[in-house]
């Protein structure tokens, strides 16, 4: 079905955004599963040791930031036009935010698994010889991608769409705005359709 010639085009979908917004919280998350920095530390007792530690031990935050990503696709099913936009620039800040967790990862691999490495070798070793691995790079990608998702959100054209009814009461019209029922077929109709006349 074509819209008329002059009408404004049809705004943006709700349950996309939405949706996109879900598949960005979960590739965030799923991208702290995995080890992003290896660390090699001598011990007394074992040698050397080699430690792998996971994105959400060295880049809490980026767990953090894809929960708010979750919170945010639910509120999209609730705000208006201007939450809208709020919740888009919620969505950006989140993905500066894994950007941001896992450049500094990048920068200093030994720092952010330091506390990882003392708790599996019970040494606290100054600068332990760490690198990290493919995964903050791919973090610090998935975090643009957010952010460039967020303001698209934010700054999308068109009229927001009418929020859910799912869960409004049927019937719930002003008695006002009803029309005169007139004689008693219309009442009989009416207790068909599930509505109380009275």
């Amino acid at each position: 079905m074509t819209a008329a010639p002059g009408a404004a085009p049809p705004g943006p979908r709700r349950g996309r955004w939405a949706a996109l917004v879900v598949l960005a919280a979960a590739v965030t998350g799923a991208s702290t599963l995995p080890t992003w920095v290896t660390a090699h530390v001598s011990t007394a007792l074992e040698g050397e040791v080699a430690v792998a530690v996971a994105g959400s031990r060295v880049a809490p935050q980026v767990v953090a930031a894809a929960l708010a990503l979750l919170a945010s696709s639910a509120a999209l099913a609730l705000v208006g036009r201007v939450g809208r936009v709020v919740v888009g620039l919620v969505v950006a800040g989140c993905g500066a935010l894994v950007a941001a967790a896992a450049l500094a990862v990048l920068r200093d691999p030994a720092a952010a698994a330091a506390n990882a490495v003392a708790e599996r070798t019970g040494v606290d070793p100054a600068a332990p010889d760490a690198g990290a691995g493919l995964l903050p790079w791919l973090a610090t990608a998935v975090g643009v991608l957010v952010v460039l998702l967020g303001l698209a959100l934010s700054r999308a054209p068109g009229p927001w769409s009418q929020r859910s009814r799912r869960h409004e009461v049927p019937g719930a019209t002003s008695r006002a705005a009803r029309p005169d029922p007139g004689d008693g077929r219309d009442d009989w109709d009416a207790l068909s359709r599930g509505d109380d006349p009275t």
